[in-house]
């Protein structure tokens, strides 16, 4: 079997290596199809980000997976079934979060992640993952499946953003997206299944968001002045500094889900830290999944169009040239490797 091998901060050292993967007991053995390309895997290559599996050097990337199961120890799974893995595992302690099977909230940062953190990722043509960390997919998503792994961190922040609303007493009926990369408009895509009208801020005039915006039935601006009033809830994608105060100003609920990548101070308008204080705003961060996310997410690509869906795909790169997946082209939405 083929894989894709990075070592962390070391580009010119990404390569395609022979690894044999063979059937561990109480494991599926899957075969994998297309493996997701996100920022973190940027990270992790180009800036030295995330942890190799003790004793090694190198890291087999890629966290956002799909692929076909190949056989089963569980009657949960059959051959055939299309499947994504879970990326994080809990702590061994356990914490308290990790102990009820919350591990997105680890508090002792001792979890270990697939192709990130100690755990080689989903970046190779078969793979093995326990059952637990295996989400059955409907098979008429097909490549989309793909998108699971990004669309349970939607559907954690749409949780988080649902209950702060709630304990707030406020009824969400509005909401504000801001960037329309991968997480972004899926973000808009369980905001508008919830009912919600939901609005789309994006630097970007032309290519495929704004159409995918609007396929949606949301409202997609390059300009948040644009975006009429105040809204229920935000959902920050970007880390951009100036859009995360003019989310928290304009927001009864905000979830933040970016990071920055800045480490320059930023001025607070003392208008916003007042306005956080007298209207009882909310301001929660997110990262990661668990697994109640993953299931809503399968659920909720389950119901979408599909070809929206296939629209995020904009790009696919063969195993073999995988490094190249990892240049942002201006027209890319989500990029894939394909592993077959």
């Amino acid at each position: 079997m083929r894989a894709a091998e990075v070592v962390p901060g070391r580009p010119d050292a990404s390569r395609v290596v022979d690894r044999e993967v063979a059937e561990r007991p109480g494991e599926l053995l899957v075969e994998g199809l297309l493996a997701g390309v996100c920022g973190t895997d940027v990270e992790i290559v180009r800036d030295g980000f995330g942890t190799v599996p003790p004793g090694r050097d190198a890291i087999v990337p890629f966290h956002e997976s799909l692929g076909r199961v190949l056989s089963s120890p569980t009657p949960d799974f059959a051959p055939g079934d299309l499947v994504a893995g879970v990326v994080r595992r809990p702590d061994p302690e356990p914490c308290p979060a990790c102990a009820v099977g919350a591990w997105d909230f680890c508090r002792n940062g001792r979890y270990t992640e697939r192709g990130i953190k100690e755990l080689d990722g989903y970046g190779l043509q078969r793979w093995t993952v326990p059952p637990r960390y295996a989400i059955r997919l409907d098979p008429a998503l097909g490549d989309a499946g793909v998108l699971t792994e990004p669309a349970s961190v939607v559907a954690k922040a749409w949780t988080r953003a649902a209950a702060e609303a709630g304990r707030s007493h406020v009824p969400v009926r509005t909401a504000l997206v801001t960037g329309a990369g991968p997480i972004g408009l899926l973000a808009a895509l369980l905001g508008v299944q919830r009912g919600l009208s939901v609005h789309v801020v994006d630097r970007v005039a032309d290519g495929p968001k704004p159409d995918l915006v609007t396929a949606l039935g949301a409202r997609y601006h390059t300009d948040l002045d644009r975006v009429p009033g105040d809204v229920d809830v935000a959902i920050e994608c970007t880390g951009h500094p100036p859009l995360v105060w003019d989310c928290v100003r304009r927001a009864s609920v905000t979830v933040l889900a970016g990071l920055s990548g800045e480490h320059d101070p930023v001025p607070l308008d003392p208008s916003v830290f007042d306005g956080i204080v007298m209207g009882n705003r909310v301001v929660v961060g997110t990262v990661n999944a668990g697994l109640p996310d993953y299931l809503e997410a399968a659920e909720a690509l389950s119901r979408a169009s599909r070809p929206w869906l296939d629209g995020l795909i904009t790009r696919r790169v063969p195993l073999d040239r995988f490094a190249e997946a990892l240049d942002r082209e201006p027209d890319d939405v989500k990029v894939v490797v394909d592993l077959t």
